[in-house]
């Protein structure tokens, strides 16, 4: 069974940063996708950002230019690195891991495969 922990959310003021990570616990493979994703209050879930094994990496609009993905296959651990964060960036931010994956569905956020429980990430303006 492989699970995905999040952790390094947290609260800062608007300007901040942050860095998220993901730790996958069992090595599945070396084709994968896994991303970002966030839902906000009142919100549907968004795709944020999401990495293949390639290393070739998408983005949603909003983040762009503020948020980096980068991962570490040495320890299954995948990082979102968060600056000038914004009140608007303020959602509960969850990890997925795809490891079947189409690529255009990867870039496109639509992945099928294990979620992690989320870690919460607060922006006071």
């Amino acid at each position: 069974q492989v699970q995905l922990a999040e952790s390094g959310g947290g609260s800062v003021q608007a300007g901040g940063s942050l860095r998220l990570s993901c730790a996958v616990s069992t090595y599945q493979g070396s084709n994968y996708c896994m991303g970002w994703f966030r839902q906000g209050p009142e919100q549907e879930r968004e795709g944020v950002a999401t990495i293949d094994s390639d290393g070739r990496t998408a983005y949603a609009d909003s983040v762009k230019g503020r948020f980096t993905i980068s991962q570490t296959r040495a320890n299954n651990t995948v990082y979102l690195q968060m600056n000038n964060l914004k009140p608007e960036d303020t959602a509960l931010f969850y990890c997925a891991a795809d490891y079947s994956p189409d690529l255009v569905a990867c870039y496109a956020f639509r992945l099928h495969g294990y979620w992690g429980h989320g870690t919460q990430v607060t922006v006071s303006s």
